[in-house]
């Protein structure tokens, strides 16, 4: 089959590798859309310790099953040849403390497609059968492709708690940002500030119904607290940088809450004495529950959260170049989905 391999900083090429062969209790889905991740361009470059070259990348995908292990019935009754599906890429390899609180991203055992095994940047992929979903009936393989970014999106609007009637600040206006800013809103956010340098990328976030903030031309942060009397209730770094992770902090009211998800620097200085004087909140949000990811699904089919008109499609033979891009400048662009 054809896979596109990661094979050095910014070296990647279509190859062909063997077609999967199937465990009793997996299953081997045909790939119909495989998205780009902000992690794997990270990774692209050198800079994740968890991807290591050669490696065929890909974890937000859908596609449909076209074999089946014995086994995989049992582990999961849902699913038939033929059916489409996407899948959960995060899973647990024991019964966990954290497998069994349902929290299955935080399991020090975890697997992740894509990373500690092949992924979805190929015609074919196999995959634990109790990892895969079935998307519901009348859903697009196209929008059952951005259940996992979404489910990174609902995941940042539980942890932010009850920010009905607050004002929000979120800085990256990529796909996850954009995500997190509709899931404020389902939750009854009253304004969301929305801060990006690419100034096509906050204009998606403006028409998404945040209120932009370009970097270059006005101060983030003080603009924010002029506008909510003295800070957000909640802010969100999803970028992953230093001065942003500084930004989100300095922007939140005492007693807030800052969240980061964005993961561009793995180590950042953050100003420790103002988070305790001010008793700031700051966590964590990593990936996704078992539960917002079935949460994804259902948002995604109701229409409450999207990524359209500003996703592309493109061969998966084009990756390499799509990567580079989205690096570079990737203007108004939400999501590259290639296909194999």
């Amino acid at each position: 089959m054809k896979s596109l391999v990661w094979e050095a900083p910014r070296k990647m090429a279509l190859r062909e590798t063997p077609k999967p062969s199937v465990a009793p209790d997996e299953v081997l889905i045909r790939v119909a859309y495989g998205g780009i991740c902000g992690s794997e361009l990270s990774g692209y470059l050198g800079h994740n310790s968890l991807r290591v070259p050669p490696l065929v990348m890909g974890h937000e995908f859908s596609g449909e099953i076209v074999e089946m292990g014995e086994q995989a019935t049992a582990a999961n009754p849902a699913l038939s040849l033929g059916a489409a599906v996407t899948v959960n890429p995060l899973f647990c390899t024991d019964n966990s403390v954290w497998d069994r609180r349902g929290l299955n991203q935080l399991c020090p055992s975890r697997q992740l497609l894509g990373a500690h095994r092949p992924g979805a940047y190929a015609e074919f992929v196999a995959v634990p059968a109790q990892t895969v979903t079935r998307l519901p009936a009348g859903m697009s393989l196209r929008t059952g492709s951005l259940t996992e970014p979404t489910a990174c999106g609902v995941r940042i609007g539980e942890l932010a708690g009850d920010v009905a009637g607050h004002s929000c600040l979120i800085i990256g206006a990529g796909p996850i940002g954009l995500l997190a800013l509709q899931a404020l809103q389902l939750k009854g956010a009253k304004e969301i500030f929305i801060a990006d340098l690419d100034a096509e990328r906050l204009a998606m976030g403006a028409a998404l119904g945040g209120t932009p903030l370009p970097p270059r031309a006005v101060d983030v942060v003080q603009t924010v607290k002029e506008a909510t009397d003295g800070g957000v209730a909640v802010a969100i770094d999803a970028v992953g940088a230093a001065v942003t992770r500084r930004q989100c902090i300095s922007a939140t009211q005492p007693t807030g809450t800052v969240i980061f998800s964005g993961l561009h620097e793995e180590v950042s200085e953050v100003p420790a004495a103002d988070i305790i004087r001010r008793e700031i909140v700051v966590r964590g949000s990593f990936a996704y529950s078992p539960a917002n990811f079935a949460e994804a699904i259902r948002v995604l089919e109701r229409g409450e959260m999207r990524l359209d008109p500003w996703i592309v499609e493109a061969p998966l033979a084009d990756g390499g170049a799509w990567f580079d891009r989205l690096i570079d400048a990737p203007g108004d662009v939400s999501k590259v989905l290639l296909r194999p």
